[in-house]
């Protein structure tokens, strides 16, 4: 959480340093500090003495390379640390304004390195010289933030990072004794242009033939790229085999280049390996650094502010970034990320004043794909709702989408919030999804009303439908909890209403309203749910029931014993997690008004006959509701998950990939949960009731001359979780229910820093 989001003041100096994002990643390394240089003044050396390493050599049958590309296996994935103190001046900022910012340059009359590392004036004073030697003007990075990112920060930890995979690649693969020799450079000629070249290899071995060149990302040097070809093409080294190691899995172009040296290189000459390994940054956290507390530790909060916030400023960004990196020599970043596709995987135990661990997923893809925008509105979104659902007692979780009330639409409170404008909105798009879904002119639809009249049913009865989750499969191991999967099922039954039907009645007999009802639960329903639980239009849905679920989980540990949450629960207070953004306008009257002129005018209309008569009829309208939980055993999360603890421990400090599941990405951290502050009383953490009945809301299909069969209408409110329909059915005490089947989430908290001023 510890994710700030604050206004950002254009004043001087003292305020000049506002954090803006959690992020602090602490020493975590397996890898003693072994000294490498990338300089290109160093000279070749044996490895084993150039990183301090003893041992004897791998046998080259055994490399892992030996046989063509290869991938570590996944049981030997770990992380190395590397040193980067400047990652704590990550939270230092500078004013847009000109006028503000020369306020501050301006007092900064020595050069940069006369400033002290780790100071303030330091980074301003390196700026300034930046935009100095560019004409007053920073087109290259486009301003303070980037720069500070992408140059003072990150460029400035390539080659520590380097040096350190170098000394892993070492280590790990045994390049030990007198063949191995390390930072060799060679001369190579292009026998085609006749020019000439000095390639210099991570590690080169004459004896075995082999030149390795290590990236501890997965992408490739472009300036390389002439003097590897010549190097396949020279007649002094035709008998050599080029060898590249990654630490990440190759880039799109990356793979396009190293298929292209093999073609060039012939069989077997070229060879890749992805030896995955996750770099931690190390440093001392400090006044400046982007976070709350010296505890804040993990790198999601990193990647999630520098997301840029739309597909062109993302495409902008990564121009950027590959301008300024031709050399290759970056790490994935927040463009690698497909923020949409968040989702929820562990939930560590709330250590009172030592923070939570937590561990998210999200789809990887290349950077090309321009897909890593809006990761902050995503965690946004994620942390007021997990804020939200703490704070509010639980009879205000309910929304309600009734043509019959429009004064119940859902609690005030619970209305000026995110969470609470993402579950009515899905009402909402659900009703619209099974509205859509009866279209008789198409589709399951058509295949529906087919089967209705070829058994002389002239009309269906009106529905309710309502989202209820079904068993989520989780692990509470080690006092935390991993959420496996959490799937959701649609309900539906017969519902009565007052407000007409711009269809008409629909008389059926009983023996009719059970077939229309069996066609609808094996038809129609079915994708609806599909769609709930899939489709790109409930994923917010998605989000912020896995946030009520993560909240419920916290509130039954502070019951337990109280935690660093203990303050917010029950207090009522949700002022510090307010509309954002495109939403701050919202209003519930707003998409209840959607709703009924959906369910009054409908959606669309179609062709049909009125009591013998040809006329045209209209569909529209949906619901939504409940909880519950399946704890695997201990042998099955070890048989079939056994990699998920090692990578979501790693997560919790740096992003990673996932052992398990090659297309996602596991990204955490741990924080300091919001004291919440005041004094007064300590609350008692209320557990959530369980609720074993269907919601009594609106109809979730407004369908053609809705019927007779109906229901009691709520008479208001209950407890329970928050509901899209009605009231969410409870999760209580060890009953835990996970309520989503594909979300992210970031624990943020909402306070300014203490550390700017």
């Amino acid at each position: 959480m510890n994710h700030l989001i604050t206004k950002r003041r254009h004043r001087v100096w003292a305020r000049a340093a506002v954090a803006l994002a959690t992020v602090g990643i602490l020493s975590v390394s397996g890898l003693p500090q072994l000294q490498g240089t990338a300089d290109a003044a160093v000279k070749a050396q044996r490895c084993d003495e150039m990183f301090k390493l003893s041992g004897n050599p791998t046998d080259p049958s055994k490399l892992p390379w030996a046989n063509g590309d290869a991938v570590r296996p996944k049981a030997d994935w770990d992380s190395y640390g590397f040193p980067n103190q400047r990652k704590a001046m990550d939270g230092l900022t500078l004013p847009d304004d000109p006028a503000d910012r020369d306020k501050i340059l301006g007092k900064l009359d020595q050069p940069y390195k006369k400033y002290a590392e780790g100071t303030p004036e330091r980074v301003y004073a390196t700026y300034k010289d930046y935009l100095s030697r560019n004409g007053g003007t920073d087109a290259k990075y486009g301003g303070f933030q980037n720069w500070l990112n992408e140059a003072y920060i990150e460029v400035y930890g390539r080659n520590p990072r380097g040096n350190a995979y170098h000394a892993k690649i070492v280590k790990d693969l045994g390049l030990t004794g007198p063949d191995w020799i390390c930072e060799e450079t060679v001369k190579v000629t292009d026998p085609e242009t006749g020019k000439t070249y000095e390639r210099r290899f991570d590690a080169f071995n004459r004896k075995t033939q082999e030149a390795v060149e290590v990236k501890s990302g997965g992408n490739h040097d472009s300036e390389q790229a002439p003097k590897d070809r010549a190097f396949l093409k020279d007649p002094k080294f035709k008998d050599y085999k080029l060898r590249y190691a990654f630490g990440q899995p190759q880039s799109e172009d990356t793979t396009r280049f190293t298929n292209g040296l093999k073609q060039l290189g012939g069989p077997g000459r070229v060879t890749t390996y992805e030896h995955v390994s996750t770099p931690e940054a190390e440093f001392e956290p400090g006044k400046y650094t982007a976070q709350d507390t010296k505890k804040s530790i993990g790198r999601s909060s990193e990647v999630v502010r520098q997301s840029p916030a739309t597909p062109a400023d993302m495409k902008r960004t990564m121009d950027r970034i590959r301008a300024n990196d031709p050399t290759g020599l970056r790490v994935r970043g927040p463009g690698g990320v497909d923020f949409s596709t968040l989702e929820l995987r562990y939930v560590g135990k709330p250590v009172k004043g030592q923070g939570l661990n937590y561990s998210f997923a999200a789809k990887k893809v290349d950077e090309s794909a321009g897909l890593g925008y809006g990761g902050q509105e995503k965690a946004e979104l994620v942390s007021d709702s997990f804020f939200t659902w703490l704070a509010l007692t639980p009879e205000k979780f309910w929304v309600n989408l009734n043509p019959d009330q429009p004064d119940k639409i859902m609690d005030k409170t619970f209305g000026k919030t995110d969470a609470g404008r993402a579950l009515l909105q899905a009402d909402l798009e659900m009703k619209h999804d099974y509205a859509r879904d009866m279209d008789p002119r198409a589709g399951i639809g058509k295949e529906f009303w087919d089967k209705l009249r070829a058994e002389n049913i002239p009309c269906t009865h009106g529905v309710r439908n309502w989202i209820v989750p079904k068993p989520a499969v989780v692990r509470e191991q080690d006092g935390g909890l991993y959420i496996l999967d959490a799937p959701l099922k649609v309900n539906s039954v017969p519902q009565d209403f007052k407000t007409p039907s711009p269809n008409g009645d629909c008389n059926l007999t009983e023996a009719q309203h059970k077939r229309v009802q069996n066609l609808l639960d094996t038809m129609i329903v079915p994708d609806v749910e599909k769609k709930v639980n899939t489709d790109a239009k409930y994923t917010d849905l998605r989000r912020v029931y896995n946030s009520r679920v993560a909240a419920e989980w916290i509130r039954q540990q502070d019951a337990k014993s109280p935690t660093d949450y203990h303050a917010i629960i029950n207090s009522n207070k949700v002022t510090d997690w307010p509309l954002r953004g495109k939403n701050t306008s919202w209003i519930p009257e707003q998409t209840y008004k959607e709703y009924v002129k959906s369910f009054t005018q409908g959606d669309y209309s179609y062709p049909c006959e009125k009591a013998g008569q040809n006329a045209t009829c209209v569909m529209g309208g949906v619901d939504f509701s409940k909880a519950p939980k399946k704890n695997i055993s201990q042998a099955q999360f070890a048989a079939e998950h056994k990699y998920l603890s090692r990578t979501t421990d790693i997560s919790v400090k740096t992003m990673t990939d996932d052992a398990e599941n090659k297309d996602l990405l596991a990204l955490g951290g741990n924080t300091t949960s919001h004291n919440g502050g005041g004094g007064g009383p300590t609350p008692t953490p209320t557990p959530t009731p369980t609720h074993t009945s269907p919601p009594s809301t609106p109809p979730a299909g407004h369908t053609p001359n809705p019927g007779h069969t109906g229901q009691q209408q709520p008479s208001g409110p209950r407890g329970g979780l928050a509901n899209t329909g009605t009231q969410i059915a409870g999760i209580a005490g060890a009953a835990l229910a996970l309520l989503a089947a594909g979300v992210g989430l970031v624990w943020w908290r909402r306070r300014r820093t203490a550390g700017a001023e």
